[in-house]
């Protein structure tokens, strides 16, 4: 088992006071922190006054080293999708909560352990699974066809030479260090001292967000907290790229009810489904201070709401 930071060296997570305000935290309420990683947010919200949080992760490294990241009989640990938190807390007796925080994407701890295979800037197995378990990203690149490679670069990365490098990685074959898949893209986009990105940074984030499952996962995820938030409670959810962000906020305009509700040529035929979630503010990004403490916080979004009484939605239900 690979190891995490000790508490003194876990690091501070991005748009950490923005999260804690969205959340309103009263004394004793029960949060959620559905990616618990280095345990940041958890420690924030106990320090606000939680009474309890359940704390989610899928990597077992994150919930096995929890208790000395965040010591404190007020966590509860799961190795769990934050995807499944509604069946987890109703089944423990912890449903509904009070607020939901989920920090979307691959965590610092992961990117900062080489031997995860996260992380094109340092070399190590070519892995990025945030379970230990399933398909690794050596696997794929070296079992998949060009096209499907290509596709799940083009999809998950937006990289616009994604045929490129796909073709790139089919030749190179087989890859089992991300130093070597590095190197691959880079000579197939062209790379230079003092580029502002790194070409590789594209390919690397879609083989992970593939892997992962990790979009299908946050629309999963955002469902669940919709069943398992109480009338009142709080949803913030922090994305770092636009793909994640998309998704978050078309779920929170469907469900606040500000989706289109029809027109002259499309009426309305029917009463949609009442706004689950209300007071949802304009998304939030890092302060200059911010920046400057940690660059890696640049392209951070939050976007948060909360929950009205309003039933949730079934899975196919759509605002009219």
């Amino acid at each position: 088992m690979s190891t995490v930071p000790t508490p003194t060296q876990a690091h501070v997570p991005v748009l950490v006071d923005e999260v804690v305000a969205a959340l309103a935290i009263v004394p004793g309420e029960t949060h959620v922190d559905g990616t618990f990683g280095a345990g940041g947010y958890t420690r924030a919200m106990l320090g606000a006054g939680a009474g309890r949080v359940v704390g989610f992760d899928r990597d077992p490294d994150s919930i096995a080293n929890g208790p000395a990241l965040v010591p404190d009989a007020r966590l509860i640990l799961v190795q769990e999708r934050f995807s499944q938190m509604d069946r987890v807390l109703a089944e423990r007796g912890h449903a509904p909560v009070d607020g939901i925080t989920l920090d979307i994407g691959v965590s610092s701890m992961q990117l900062d352990q080489a031997e995860r295979g996260f992380s094109f800037r340092d070399d190590g197995p070519l892995d990025m699974r945030m379970s230990q378990a399933g398909e690794t990203a050596a696997e794929f690149l070296n079992h998949a066809d060009e096209a499907e490679i290509a596709r799940v670069i083009r999809e998950y990365g937006e990289e616009p030479r994604a045929r490129t490098v796909a073709k790139a990685i089919v030749k190179a074959r087989p890859l089992t260090r991300t130093g070597e898949l590095a190197a691959v893209i880079r000579k197939a986009l062209g790379h230079h001292a003092g580029m502002k990105t790194d070409p590789a940074t594209r390919t690397f984030q879609a083989i992970r967000i593939h892997l992962n499952a990790e979009l299908e996962e946050l629309e999963q995820g955002l469902r669940a907290a919709e069943q398992a938030l109480r009338p009142g409670g709080r949803l913030a959810v922090v994305t770092f790229h636009s793909l994640e962000d998309r998704i978050v906020k078309r779920f929170l305009k469907d469900r606040s009810g500000a989706a289109p509700s029809g027109s002259r040529h499309r009426p309305l035929a029917a009463a949609g489904p009442a706004p689950t979630f209300s007071s949802v503010p304009k998304p939030v990004g890092p302060s200059e201070a911010e920046l400057a403490r940690n660059p890696r916080a640049r392209s951070a979004r939050l976007r948060s709401a909360v929950r009205t009484d309003a039933p949730a939605w079934r899975h196919k239900e759509k605002a009219a």
